[in-house]
């Protein structure tokens, strides 16, 4: 039996106290919609409108950010095929290496209102502000506004999703599904409504249609909850399990059938693949290869690389998520999430399965975004295949939903010893994990990382006074509520710091960080996020050090370094060099366009749009990211050989000649020493591409060198394919 406290000072709504000796008291649903105090709608919109503007302000410093994927959004923008396919280019030779749905909006923007930073990025941040709404809906219907208010801040405040909903990367829209999905659910299970449970299997067919199988991680907990949980009769319980599967497939799989049955030879080669399929694509690169680590085509060419049981990407175990350079961008509220999902679990646990059972339905939620956090998380922490921080920005609706949960649940038990124990001590283990994280940055806020520690210690003692002192009297209430908004602002005075870190500085390139530098940062010690992508001007990163695998310098525009994983030369190769010039980032062991694009000059540009109109693609490139950089600037297509790693068998040698005799290509650009190193860029020696897709870019790159003259235009070497030297 829970000691009464008095409500007046209470932020959560009155429900009187407990009778003894009941199950303890949670939210209802009806209660929490019914009773809306006057603050709490503008507190919802400040919400709101806070994360829109985290989510806006600078975007545009970050340029095309992810330039592999604005290209494609630029192409759609131009061809509905292109659209369609997720193509890299408007002449529709590869997609990108992954399904098209999270290109989608950005290129409905783009078509719209013309190729830019914002009208790229903005669908992302709005779809931040809409993960946000759904986020606070779902929490507030069993545990009331402040629940949801607070699991909103939390997620917005997360270092890696104040990242990712100013990035153009799929995992934007992936994690508005995921959020989506998991409402859904929870929503069909307070009455076993079959049209909730059907719109849950629509987003996760859309959530596949974003990133293929990421999106079924979460769906083993959600339908074994239903089928267990769902207050109606076993049989009915299956059948809209089967109904809620067959709106996924038609959902995620209209757009796979049209593909696999569409005529290879008149659609976009599959990239990522080295069948020309997607499902390849689906069940290995992006597909099983991430969990074993066998992924052909990558940037480690289908073998495992370094140590620890990662590979390339980082030692693999229980701790990866609070790694060096995974910590300080999901780890925040990590610890206090899975306190949270115990203290709930233990608080509700008693309640049985019934239609009208408010713990149930309480109890259904901690399982609901618990079983989606430690499937995620564990998937994470052991996976061997490619792994980027960024990635952990699917666990942050799951952390926040739980963060807002496990607070509600135990601020209505405070009376509690055990309780008010648990709360106060998840707050100072919240204040000390902030505490270790500030100091992974060197020299970064030192006076915050204090602050943070006294502030969230003195608040849990303050927790546990007014918990016990004096139960019942005004100043008790007083003294909880002044512990508790200081508690709250420790726990996220870190996390804010990063995200403003983040909104102040350019992102680019294909893998980003949140936040400052940290020591060991980046796989296998490396950072990889870099300013100055495609032209647009280099931010505060400038100068940052790679880890135990080589130092790194950036270049004289400063930026960090792009590198892949192995240190002295590029993947499969011994293709690095001490990069020079007025490139940002070019190290030692560089793979040049590989994992950032390079900068365009004014002549290049102007030579690629020359005549542009009377071939197909005005250039070719070895590498996605070197002919997104050459696409975007010149705004005409460029083709890019052997996809995103340049490893992929598209084209062929003999589907490139027949393009240039065809007069459809006009230049093809090679990569020289400041772009990727001394000699060549990434898998071979002496010349751009090779790899581990058998070599295709690299005959093209030779047989061009063989057959036409080389001409340098603005510092890049560019050969004419109308004019053969024979």
């Amino acid at each position: 039996m829970t000691t009464a406290v008095p409500p007046l000072d209470s932020p959560f709504p009155e429900r009187g106290p407990t009778p003894a000796p009941a199950t303890p008291s949670v939210p209802p649903a009806t209660t929490a919609r019914a009773a809306r105090p006057r603050w709490e709608r503008p507190a919802y919109l400040a919400l709101l409108i806070g994360t829109a503007a985290l989510l806006l302000w600078n975007l545009s410093a970050s340029g095309y950010a992810n330039s592999f994927y604005s290209a494609a959004v630029q192409a759609g923008s131009e061809s509905w095929k292109a659209f369609f396919f997720g193509s890299s280019d408007a002449g529709n030779s590869i997609t990108v290496d992954k399904p098209p749905a999270a290109l989608w909006p950005m290129a409905l923007s783009v078509r719209l209102f013309g190729l830019g930073s914002w009208q790229i990025l903005v669908p992302q941040a709005l779809m931040g502000v809409g993960t946000t709404a759904v986020l606070h809906a779902a929490v507030r219907r069993q545990f009331g506004p402040v629940a949801a208010l607070l699991s909103g801040a939390a997620f917005a405040l997360t270092p890696v999703a104040a990242l990712m909903f100013r990035f153009n990367n799929p995992d934007a829209l992936l994690t508005l599904l995921l959020t989506v999905t998991v409402y859904c659910v929870l929503r069909a299970l307070d009455g076993a409504h079959t049209k909730w449970l059907v719109w849950a299997g629509v987003a996760i067919g859309f959530a596949f249609l974003t990133k293929t199988l990421q999106a079924f991680v979460i769906l083993p907990p959600l339908a074994l909850l239903y089928a267990v949980c769902a207050p109606t009769r076993l049989r009915r319980r299956l059948g809209q399990l089967l109904l809620a599967g067959l709106a996924m497939v038609v959902a995620g799989g209209w757009w796979v059938a049209i593909v696999e049955l569409w005529p290879a030879g008149s659609r976009p080669y599959i990239g990522g693949s080295q069948n020309n399929s997607f499902l390849e694509l689906t069940l290995g690169y992006n597909g099983l290869g991430r969990i074993n680590g066998n992924e052909v085509g990558s940037v480690g060419g289908g073998g495992r690389q370094g140590g620890g049981g990662g590979g390339g990407w980082g030692e693999t175990g229980i701790d990866r998520l609070f790694s060096a350079n995974i910590g300080g961008q999901i780890s925040w509220l990590l610890p206090a999430a899975l306190v949270m999902l115990v203290a709930g679990l233990v608080i509700t646990w008693r309640a049985r399965r019934a239609t009208d059972s408010v713990e149930s339905m309480a109890r259904a939620a901690f399982l609901a975004w618990g079983g989606c956090l430690l499937i995620t998380a564990l998937i994470f922490s052991y996976m061997q295949g490619i792994f980027h921080e960024y990635y952990t920005v699917a666990l942050a609706p799951f952390v926040a939903a739980l963060v807002g949960m496990g607070v509600a649940v135990l601020w209505e038990e405070r009376g509690s010893p055990a309780a008010s124990l648990t709360l106060a001590g998840t707050l100072a283990l919240t204040a000390s994990w902030s505490y270790v994280l500030l100091g992974r940055a060197s020299g970064y806020l030192p006076w915050l990382r204090w602050t943070v520690l006294a502030a969230g210690l003195l608040a849990a003692a303050g927790l546990l006074l007014g918990s016990r002192w004096r139960p019942g009297s005004r100043t008790a209430g007083r003294l909880l509520l002044g512990a508790a908004a200081l508690g709250v602002g420790a726990a996220l005075a870190g996390p804010l710091a990063y995200c403003l870190t983040t909104v102040d500085s350019a992102r680019s390139g294909s893998i980003v960080t949140a936040g400052p530098a940290v020591a060991g940062g980046g796989p296998g010690g490396m950072r990889f996020s870099r300013a100055g992508d495609g032209g647009f001007p280099g931010g505060p990163q400038a100068g940052t050090q790679g880890g135990p695998q080589g130092t790194q310098q950036g270049g004289p525009q400063g930026g960090t370094v792009r590198m892949a994983p192995g240190g002295q030369g590029g993947p499969g190769g011994a293709g690095g060099g001490q990069g020079r010039g007025p490139r940002t980032g070019g190290g030692q062991g560089g793979p040049g366009g590989l994992l950032n694009g390079t900068k365009t000059s004014e002549e290049a540009k102007a030579a690629l749009r020359a005549d542009a109109g009377t071939y197909t693609w005005a250039a070719a490139a070895i590498g996605a990211q070197n002919a997104a950089s050459y696409q975007l600037a010149s705004g005409e297509p460029v083709m890019p050989i052997g996809g995103f790693n340049g490893s992929d068998p598209s084209p062929t040698l003999a589907k490139f000649q027949e393009y240039v005799k065809e007069g459809k290509i006009h230049y093809f650009i090679g990569q020289n020493d400041g772009a990727s190193g001394a000699e060549g860029g990434p898998g071979m020696r002496g010349g751009p591409g090779g790899g581990p897709g058998g070599g295709t870019s690299s005959a093209i790159s030779e047989w061009v060198r063989a057959n036409f003259k080389a001409t340098t235009v603005g510092g890049a070497t560019f050969y004419d394919l109308t004019a053969p030297t024979a």
